[in-house]
């Protein structure tokens, strides 16, 4: 049973399972493809420092490389940063750099910015960007390590090394946002413009 009214299915250009969990359980029939780019490039070439301007030059990025290669098809591109103040968190590339991000982090207030755009036929239909503030209990050293332990690799899929839908809320103590921005989707949004569209059995 999908909610889904499109001739033909949504395509999401990503990999996430969390990105593809969400609109699995709104209902949406979808294809994940995969866009082909080089997000570090991009970034660096765009000169942008802005946290949510980042997510957002991602997300249509994203869309416009999978739209081209899917005519007439609605593409969805999302993305998101991690910013602590002026600094921007990359994905740690091991347990040791998941361990440092996670010791910075520590004590603080974070900021998740998540952008959604969607494309059709090479040109951009919509487009959002949410924000969500995660403030992170004090850990200690042995809690850090434990975590770490536990999570396994998990700690280097995702930036800031953690997941709140698994033991990730372990670490938190305060959270503003709704939990799609937090797992990378502008969900609420999304959905608005779809039922718009008139993609939408509701």
């Amino acid at each position: 049973m999908t909610l889904w009214r499109g001739k033909d299915p949504l395509i999401l250009a990503s990999q996430s399972r969390a990105r593809q969990m969400l609109l699995a359980n709104a209902g949406i029939h979808f294809e994940a493809v995969p866009a082909d780019i080089d997000e570090r490039a991009v970034q660096q070439s765009s000169a942008l420092s802005a946290p949510g301007e980042i997510a957002a030059l991602l997300a249509r990025v994203k869309a416009l490389d999978v739209s081209m290669r899917q005519p007439k098809k609605y593409v969805v591109g999302a993305d998101q940063t991690l910013a602590l103040e002026s600094r921007l968190f990359s994905k740690p590339a091991g347990r040791t750099a998941a361990g440092e991000q996670l010791r910075d982090l520590a004590g603080r207030t974070h900021e998740l910015h998540s952008a959604v755009a969607v494309a059709r036929d090479g040109k951009i239909m919509f487009e959002n960007t949410a924000i969500a503030r995660m403030t992170m209990r004090q850990l200690s050293g042995a809690e850090i390590q434990t975590y770490l332990d536990m999570a396994g690799e998990a700690v280097t899929s995702s930036v800031g090394a953690y997941q709140l839908e698994g033991l990730g809320v372990h670490l938190f103590e305060r959270i503003d946002g709704d939990h799609f921005t937090i797992l990378g989707l502008p969900l609420l949004a999304l959905l608005g413009f779809l039922r718009n569209e008139r993609l939408l059995g509701i």
